[in-house]
């Protein structure tokens, strides 16, 4: 038996363990969450403005939905290639492309002259810079985490939720009274002066690529748990899931604008159930972050899955001002841990070095569901002239992520120790 003196621990050589749950793994994720609550003013500022771009460019409700329909899949396509890249080159250099981008884009879209032109850009610029913002952070910051790892992938992912919670309420006022030309002029500096001294800051190598282990040292587990299916297998049901999630998803979050604005309760009113179901996913986010360092991702998904399709339900036979206000409330508290909830997901059964490309993918297929569900309830609303079977809808892919997540949690198990004696 080896003695370890406070000596022999001080020249120890250092391990990847040592540089996690740190005070500067903190700081990184504070970093990580302003540039994401400013670098995802895009897939919200959209939502705020339909209602301009359908009465200035004189589009049906689906084709004004279109824009919205782009940028989510620039913003799907962006998280896959951008999480290659980080897997390889780190996150400093795929964001200051993401910056560029996003300031180009805001400001190309002012000079459009029809809705075409505006999606287009929405898509390619705003879309693949937003792209950068959201699974790739998250997958940056899983590597400086391995206590914490649940509220770390939650935290950064609910920059993304505080940009839906506050830029609604700073756009409402230039959009009432300068246009949205203005306002897309206003993110388009912000975004510049605010992420490009931030993306400095995450220079800094990952553990694993600054720490050289000694050839003797054991490699760290890749992951915590396993399941009695193929890894292209879990892959396929977690896109299925993160498909029909974010179809559901859509419904509100999308259309919760125009819904109120067919209700003749405003644009405002609309804009602010936005920002307070948006708020309450952010509570939602922390909590099922922590929730799932304890009871892991498979169960805290779940979990919010079926408390999202309880609060779909409610928004059918409450349609007034006040129980709206209610029911989005609750509808923000019970989903916004369903995406977070994948990435740690894939950082408890797949391999840490595959972290980004393989929640890119994940996050991608969440975005088709955006995309689709909001495209899809436009349609809906077009042919029905009424939000509710759209509602329903929604509900029925609620229900097919369920049953996706179930099967997985039915077949997942701990994944043994190596130090296990067999």
């Amino acid at each position: 038996m080896t003695l370890q003196t406070p000596e022999s621990e001080a020249l120890a050589p250092p391990t990847r363990s040592s540089y996690h749950d740190k005070p500067y793994s903190w700081f990184r994720l504070t970093v990580c969450m302003v540039i994401a609550t400013v670098g995802s003013v895009g897939m919200w500022s959209i939502i705020v403005v339909l209602p301009l771009i359908e009465a200035e460019f004189g589009a049906d409700r689906a084709a004004a939905s279109l824009p919205f329909t782009t940028i989510m899949i620039g913003f799907g396509l962006g998280n896959i290639i951008v999480g290659r890249l980080v897997d390889r080159l780190g996150i400093f250099i795929p964001m200051i492309v993401s910056i560029l981008l996003l300031t180009s884009g805001f400001y190309l879209t002012t000079l459009v002259s029809n809705i075409w032109q505006f999606a287009i850009l929405q898509g390619v610029f705003i879309g693949l810079g937003t792209g950068a913002c959201f699974g790739p952070l998250m997958s940056d910051i899983s590597h400086w985490f391995n206590k914490r790892l649940g509220i770390a992938i939650a935290a950064a992912a609910s920059g993304n939720y505080f940009a839906g919670m506050l830029w609604p309420l700073i756009l409402k006022n230039i959009l009432e009274t300068e246009g949205w030309r203005s306002a897309q002029i206003t993110i388009a500096i912000t975004i510049f002066c605010v992420m490009f001294p931030l993306a400095f800051l995450l220079r800094k190598k990952r553990p694993e690529d600054e720490v050289e282990l000694p050839s003797s040292a054991a490699p760290a587990p890749t992951s915590r748990k396993t399941a009695n299916l193929s890894t292209s297998t879990l892959q396929f049901l977690m896109i299925v899931a993160g498909v029909s999630c974010c179809v559901a998803m859509s419904m509100p979050q999308v259309h919760i604008v125009a819904y109120c604005a067919d209700l003749g309760y405003g644009i405002a009113r609309g804009a602010e159930m936005l920002s307070l179901m948006l708020g309450g996913g952010i509570i939602s986010r922390l909590l099922s972050g922590v929730l799932a360092d304890y009871i892991g991702g498979v169960r805290t998904l779940l979990l919010g899955s079926i408390l999202q399709c309880i609060a779909l339900f409610l928004y059918m036979p409450f349609d007034g001002l006040v129980s709206l206000y209610v029911v989005s409330l609750v509808f923000g508290l019970s989903q916004g841990g369903i995406v977070p909830s994948y990435a740690i997901i894939v950082r408890e059964y797949l391999p840490a070095k595959e972290a980004g490309q393989r929640v890119g993918l994940i996050v991608f297929s969440t975005v088709v569901g955006m995309a689709f569900g909001g495209w899809l309830s436009g349609l809906i609303y077009d042919l029905t002239q009424s939000y509710d079977a759209a509602f329903i809808n929604g509900i029925a892919w609620n229900l097919l992520n369920i049953a996706c997540m179930t099967f997985i949690l039915m077949r997942s198990k701990p994944r043994r120790s190596a130090s296990v004696a067999t």
